[in-house]
């Protein structure tokens, strides 16, 4: 027992080595994490004091947990005998492309991540390049929701800025869980953005066993309380209307939703920009027919150094307006036990529609594509502010104080971006640039109706006629 032993010098090292993991992975990491989790515990305590909507548990349970909760939830679990019998696979290998799917869907939510960089970041990037504007009943609307009740941000979906914008404006509310696409599972930004509390989802997958797993993620997280945000036209608008909205994370809602147990409530979000950082692409996808937005990582980059670079040169200037306003809610326990997607899709949307920001650029772009020739730069302005005033009830957004100064501007812009030439005789499209114009115009369209085309003359007799022609010809005469 006290004899001695002799041991090579890699052996003692790999010995000690060994020792120092399981001290480590049995006594001092299951410490720090514990006192880490506490110091957290207390730090979203003191968050939840503060927000309109505290964090729900929910949100907050490890990333581990949710997913073993999820792949043995049991409508997942009967999907996944379906899927091994209908591909001829055993179960345990369909159990494992299920719990892949879980991994791919579950997000790992950081309240510091989300409240002490994302919110600050969204901050910064948003008043950097852009005015912000809000509608007049905001703050009342979201303040007038139960607060047991789940609130789901249904909104428009113009530009990825989108993200920035609603993060920013309802951080003293409560933290969004987004449901974010393909083009964000890119390492690192795929990490940031789960941090964030997003889930990722494959907008082209048919696979019922994936459709099943993230309709349960989705019910579940509702159900949890979970504030989430949809954009129900499945992707950005490639000529700046509206579209018909896509029914299924709103099915998926629906039909998880018990009406014995909490709220759903539906907050029809507006958004509008007085540009649009993408709109060249996303016309340019628009006239191609397809979905492929030609984007570049180096085209992206070297238009953020070129932004620092006006910065520290003073000649930077914003883009405009971004505005948001918030629709009225519509409760799901108004439509009864068994709600029709197809019916609260519809009205959603017409709410997003009824609710979108009239902003000066936009108007000024619809002036100008109406136009039949050249307009002086004070009647252009003029007739901005005549559209904007007759408009202005049916807007939501606070009365805008002098019009006249943001047509101004706005007519600066689009010169600048070459959307627009001047001539002696005054402003005009510029004829290479409509599409770009049309995307803008487009997006608040709907405020002005077309008018109907008067009836054409009537026919006249023969003879009628043949005495109108003379007179006419003598009236042209005198």
């Amino acid at each position: 027992m006290t004899g001695q032993i002799t041991l090579p010098v890699w052996l003692f090292v790999l010995i000690v080595l060994f020792a120092a993991v399981t001290f480590a992975s049995h006594f001092l990491f299951p410490s720090v994490r514990w006192f880490f989790r506490r110091r957290l515990e207390r730090a979203v305590e003191r968050l939840n004091r503060r927000l309109t909507r505290p964090i729900e548990p929910f949100k907050l349970a490890r990333r581990h947990d949710m997913i073993q909760r999820l792949v043995y939830d049991p409508e997942v679990t009967q999907a996944i005998v379906e899927h091994a019998r209908r591909n001829g696979v055993r179960e345990d290998v369909s159990f494992e492309t299920a719990r892949r799917y879980a991994r791919e869907i579950v997000p790992s939510f950081s309240a510091f991540a989300y409240f002490g960089l994302g919110t600050r970041l969204a901050r910064w990037l948003v008043r950097a390049l852009y005015g912000v504007k809000t509608g007049r009943r905001n703050t009342e609307i979201i303040e007038s929701i139960d607060r047991d009740a789940t609130v789901i941000f249904i909104m428009n979906h113009r530009s990825n800025m989108d993200y920035v914008l609603v993060t920013m404006l309802a951080a003293r509310a409560s933290a969004l869980s987004y449901a974010v696409g393909e083009w964000a599972r890119v390492w690192p930004l795929s990490r940031l953005i789960r941090s964030m509390g997003a889930y990722f989802i494959r907008r082209k997958s048919r696979g019922g066993l994936y459709r099943k797993v993230l309709a349960r993620y989705v019910q579940m997280a509702t159900a949890g309380g979970v504030t989430q945000a949809i954009f129900p036209e499945g992707g950005l608008s490639l000529d700046g209307a509206l579209k018909p909205p896509k029914l299924g994370l709103l099915a998926y809602v629906t039909e998880g939703w018990d009406p014995e147990g909490r709220d759903l409530v539906f907050v029809p979000v507006a958004i509008n920009y007085d540009r649009v950082l993408e709109d060249r692409i996303l016309v340019s996808a628009g006239e191609a027919g397809n979905r492929r937005f030609r984007a570049r990582m180096g085209v992206v980059f070297l238009f953020v150094l070129r932004m620092i670079w006006r910065r520290l040169w003073g000649t930077y200037r914003p883009f405009g307006t971004a505005a948001v306003v918030f629709g009225e809610p519509l409760a799901l326990s108004h439509y009864g036990a068994q709600p029709d997607p197809e019916t609260l899709g519809a009205e959603l949307m017409r709410r997003i529609q009824a609710g979108m920001p009239l902003l000066s650029m936009p108007l000024m772009a619809k002036i100008l594509l109406e136009a039949e020739a050249p307009i002086p730069e004070a009647d252009l302005i003029a007739r901005t502010e005549a559209a904007f005033r007759a408009a202005e009830d049916t807007a939501a957004l606070e009365p805008v104080e002098d019009m006249g100064l943001r047509a101004r501007r706005a007519c600066e812009r689009l010169a600048r971006r070459k959307l627009i030439l001047h001539s002696s005789e005054g402003w005009a499209a510029n004829p290479d640039e409509l599409p770009v114009l049309r995307y803008y115009a487009n997006s608040i369209a709907h405020f002005f109706p077309p008018v109907p085309a008067s009836p054409g003359p009537t026919a006249l007799p023969k003879d009628n006629a043949q005495d109108a022609e003379t007179s006419g010809d003598a009236a042209s005469a005198k």
